[in-house]
């Protein structure tokens, strides 16, 4: 019959099926899906407590103008003070670092001597490489790139009609809210390093203040003697008024387009590492003073735009086990702690750098000195109080290094870390599996605690090969850059279905990898991909002091993108960051952890409801297209059991079928008639979901609509207007 499906799509869809199955294996195994976070919970305690807010939307329909809250001002925002935090004791549960390489968790000791009753299931490191080469060998299959590369001109070209014929309502929906516009909502940079998290200008006047102010400090100890830094400017023949910005020389310019050796070497003011170790490092002689004091003004910037929000990524390297303590005890002796700031750990690839200076003996040391004392201190944190406390505001991990460096494969199989003893750097997916396979042992062991477990980040897709987007999308939660997705349709269709974050960085691509103008960022938005916006590095490739706000400014003029786009991607951001969940609903609505209009709240986000019922309802239409078609039986892949929605959702909210309004004119773009994509869908089975989530049926694309988008429109509107006997002499639109 002209209604079943090629074996050649069954085929297509099976495989693309199981891939979206595999990750959301990894994902559960690792406690990173929706809802498995602790510090989700409406009880969650978060110290120092947020302030109360100031503003209270108005619940009148019709958006009338809110106005200050109950308890604003009434509640100051508290000071850190570390003997107030609660040190909990020890547990039952034992660990240790077994020969393959990860940290496996016991009921207790009996258990763990006999090597028995692990409490946590991980994927193992062939079983890891197993479900990678699957996912190769789809996403590199002519058939499969052909049919996503035409799902996602699709997608973009259904954009385009939709922006057609919805953007005045859109404009009209944005000014009804009061209060809200683009700069007054909350957007996270979700990926910007702490090391260069300000601009040069920032940096410059703090270098000059301390020449000026604090010359006899003595910051270094160099040549066996300790010199102040007075010293040090004078054996550079520099005064503080020699400085200027370019006399500092950190902004990455033409000389560092795919350099990523001179880009690096731009984290040195004036080129010298001294300065570096001075003034941007947290672990010097000073003990990381000046780099507090230089924080703490960021923070201060931060805290007066109210409505940005970053996550931090600082750096543990792996070269010993003391360095979660040192960051630790910096962070709580310094105070640095802001209701607008979250940290992620960055975990450089250096191992072939330690293993050449005779740090460590084997990747396995690696291993240990990342991980042992996060285990430790989940187990008894009384043994490292201050770490744990500095890991309830930490989200997650983070991978990073120069992508474009060359991998060779030395081995046949890939050896266990402690068999990686040769001096050649690990590959990128075998640094990320074993970050994911102890992180898995460790989200378990926090989350029978009661702690808040962690999330996996890492930097993929910015250069080198595509199997980095292919290990990502099996162990990461979302990933930042994600540029090279533009090269491979069947992996960028994949981050679609399953919605994964990614945080671009325009700017920075800008300056060594893909220039401005070439950048998939609008391409990716407009298909419906998760995109947000990022700043990377502001001290290297920024100019002002708010340096989110630029980067948005300028994919704005360059791309022509209007106010809902941007409060769209700002929405984006919220839902990508790890921010705690009390905190996400204070930004984006009670109900934000619902999808599609459901969980929005205009007042909040500014996003019309209409581009969240259509980003909501074209997704659902491609995953069902996919899932609901898959053959039970399929040749030996593995079927998916259920047509439920991938993204894990709660159970429905009493308000969600009042909140998800239907399309009505002027806003429908489709019509209940037909089925989509050639009857590959049944309609009941399409609308089923719809139904279950408490929204309404799926409406979706007729054929006269296909070839004359808005014709149902017209022949209403001539419809009325006969009525009132107003269309006697109209000609014929259609």
């Amino acid at each position: 019959p002209d209604d079943e499906l090629s074996e050649e799509l069954q085929s297509i869809f099976a495989t693309l099926a199981k891939c979206l199955f595999l990750r959301k294996r990894y994902m559960q195994c690792s406690y990173q899906c929706a809802g498995d976070n602790p510090k989700d919970a409406e009880d969650w305690k978060i110290y120092p407590a947020p302030p109360p807010p100031s503003y209270v939307p108005s619940k009148n329909p019709k958006l009338a103008t809110g106005g200050l809250a109950e308890d604003a001002g009434a509640v100051p925002t508290e000071d850190f003070v570390f003997e107030k935090c609660h040190i909990p004791g020890e547990h039952e549960f034992e660990y240790r670092l077994d020969d393959d390489g990860i940290f496996h968790v016991y009921n207790n000791e009996e258990d763990m001597k006999a090597g028995q009753n692990r409490k946590f299931s991980i994927p193992s490191l062939k079983e890891y490489f197993v479900d990678q080469d699957f996912i190769l060998n789809t996403i590199s299959d002519g058939p499969t790139k052909s049919f996503a590369f035409r799902r996602l001109r699709y997608l973009e070209s259904k954009f385009h009609m939709y922006v057609l014929l919805n953007e005045y309502q859109e404009m009209a929906d944005s000014k009804r809210v009061p209060h809200r516009d683009f700069y007054n909502v909350r957007k996270v940079d979700t990926h910007v390093h702490h090391s260069s998290c300000m601009n040069q200008k920032h940096l410059l006047r703090f270098i000059k203040a301390k020449i000026k102010r604090s010359p006899d400090d003595l910051v270094i100890y160099r040549d066996n003697q300790h010199l102040t830094l007075a010293e040090v400017f004078e054996s550079l023949h520099l005064t503080a008024y020699d400085l200027s910005i370019d006399t500092l020389d950190m902004h990455a310019h033409k000389d560092s387009f795919h350099r990523f050796d001179k880009f690096n070497l731009k984290y040195n003011p004036i080129g010298e590492s001294r300065l570096r170790e001075i003034f941007l490092k947290s672990d010097n002689f000073i003990g990381g003073r000046y780099l507090a004091e230089l924080t703490k003004e960021v923070f201060t910037d931060l805290e007066a735009s109210k409505y940005q929000m970053v996550e931090y990524r600082i750096s543990i390297y792996g070269r010993s086990v003391t360095e979660w303590d040192k960051l630790a005890k910096w962070v709580v002796k310094n105070k640095l702690y802001s209701n607008n700031v979250r940290w992620l750990i960055q975990i450089p690839r250096l191992y072939n750098v330690y293993k050449k200076s005779n740090t460590i003996e084997s990747f396995e040391d690696v291993v240990r000195n990342i991980f042992q004392p996060l285990f430790e201190v989940t187990k008894d944190p009384r043994s490292h109080p201050e770490l744990h406390v500095f890991l309830q505001r930490v989200i997650g991990f983070d991978s990073v290094d120069d992508e474009s460096k060359a991998e060779r494969r030395t081995y046949r199989k890939y050896p266990t870390p402690r068999g990686w003893n040769i001096s050649m750097n690990p590959p990128y997916s075998y640094y990320l599996y074993y970050t994911y396979a102890n992180m898995c042992s460790l989200n378990g062991f926090r989350l029978a605690r009661g702690f808040n477990t962690f999330l996996l980040r890492p930097h993929a897709g910015e250069a080198g090969d595509t199997d980095h987007l292919t290990a990502a999308f099996l162990t990461s939660h979302s990933i930042s850059h994600g540029i090279l997705l533009r090269k491979v349709p069947a992996m960028q269709y994949l981050y679609y279905l399953d919605q994964i974050g990614i945080a671009m960085s325009p700017l920075s691509n800008n300056a060594l990898f893909l220039n401005y103008e070439r950048n998939p960022f609008l391409d990716f938005f407009q298909r419906g991909l998760n995109v947000s916006l990022s700043t990377d590095d502001p001290l290297q490739f920024h100019f002002t002091k708010e340096p989110l706000i630029e980067e948005y400014s300028v994919a704005a003029q360059i791309w022509k993108l209007s106010s809902t786009d941007m409060c769209e991607i700002a929405r984006n951001s919220c839902l990508q960051s790890g921010w705690e969940m009390q905190i996400k609903k204070r930004w984006l609505g009670d109900n934000c952890r619902y999808p599609g209009p459901a969980g929005n709240d205009i007042q909040k986000t500014n996003v019309p409801n209409i581009r969240l019922a259509y980003r909501y309802q074209t997704l659902m239409e491609e995953r069902f297209m996919i899932l609901g078609t898959t053959p039970r039986s399929a040749n030996s892949v593995e079927a998916p059991a259920t047509t439920e929605p991938l993204l894990p959702v709660p159970e429905r909210p009493p308000s969600a079928s009042a909140t998800m309004r239907p399309l009505a004119a002027p806003e429908p773009l489709l019509s209940p008639s037909a089925t989509p994509c050639g009857n590959i869908i049944a309609e009941d089975d399409l609308n089923a979901p719809f139904l279950a989530l408490g929204g309404p049926a799926l409406p979706v694309v007729t054929g006269s609509e296909r070839l004359i988008p808005g014709a149902h429109l017209v022949a209403e509107r001539r419809q009325r207007e006969r009525s009132v006997g107003l269309g006697d002499d109209l000609d014929d639109d259609i």
